[in-house]
């Protein structure tokens, strides 16, 4: 049986894109506030950098991808550094994370101290739900200094001190980088889905960003009708996203730990 797939209109004509949910993904952006979370998401979806600095409430983005006639999909949610409801950040770590990008600023001690907490968060949260499923331990994890264009004399955090986060769990890497000058970004998220096992085209320079009005590239064609040219990467954010509910969210943990427990159920009742 095909995958059950996850309808997703984008206003394009009357272009409806169907993504497998095998193929559907959700990135969340942690860390503290003003060390450049937005800015690296801006980066990553349409290569822009904003000098006015907007506080975050939490934003949400979605990117799709035709990679070689398969399509992908990519939730982003980007959150703030305020995180007044720790309730709600946790449920974002438990239902809209399959990988992590844990930001905080060169030049601010106090945001590395908070990403060290969000990090051992998230390895606790996942674990508990782990627990549950039985599922694997991989998290795909950055850990991603930041303004790495102010200078040796404005660190407050040692790369060396840094890069203790990540030594020995081949999930996690640890980059140096800056939004402003577009410094490392690009590799960054390359490590980043290579880790998560994840088409290396959804990286930003590895595929044609097309913006919505040219949505025709997503639609399937017959197999003899491509060309070698059609047979390529490209990505489109979708403009009018909307983040899931979180009775969605909740029902999303409910459904993949009884579906995991049925498994489990069931690899009981084998015959040896």
């Amino acid at each position: 049986p095909q995958p059950r797939a996850m309808m997703k209109t984008l206003s394009s004509g009357n272009c409806t894109l169907s993504v497998p949910a095998k193929n559907s993904y959700r990135m969340v952006v942690l860390g503290a506030s003003r060390v450049g979370k937005s800015s690296i998401v801006s980066r990553f979806l349409n290569g822009r950098f904003d000098d006015q600095y907007t506080p975050t409430i939490e934003d949400f983005h979605r990117k799709v991808y035709n990679i070689r006639g398969d399509m992908y999909q990519l939730d982003i949610l980007d959150t703030s550094g305020n995180h007044p409801f720790p309730a709600m950040r946790r449920l974002s770590i438990l239902t809209a994370g399959d990988v992590f990008i844990l930001v905080f600023s060169l030049d601010n001690r106090e945001s590395f101290d908070e990403v060290k907490r969000l990090q051992k968060q998230i390895l606790e949260v996942k674990s508990c739900l782990k627990n549950k499923t039985k599922e694997a331990a991989e998290l795909p994890m950055v850990i991603c200094g930041n303004k790495n264009d102010h200078g040796e004399l404005c660190r407050q955090v040692p790369a060396t001190e840094a890069e203790l986060l990540v030594s020995g769990d081949e999930n996690c890497a640890y980059f140096e980088v800056s939004a402003k000058k577009n410094t490392n970004v690009d590799e960054m998220f390359y490590v980043l889905f290579s880790m998560a096992k994840l088409p290396h085209e959804m990286s930003p320079a590895l595929h044609r960003k097309i913006s919505v009005q040219y949505g025709d590239a997503f639609h399937p064609r017959p197999f003899c009708m491509r060309r070698v040219k059609d047979m390529d990467a490209y990505g489109m954010v979708s403009p009018f996203a909307r983040r899931p509910s979180v009775n969605s969210d909740l029902k999303y943990i409910k459904a993949k730990v009884l579906r995991e427990g049925q498994a489990r159920e069931r690899d009981k009742c084998t015959i040896q």
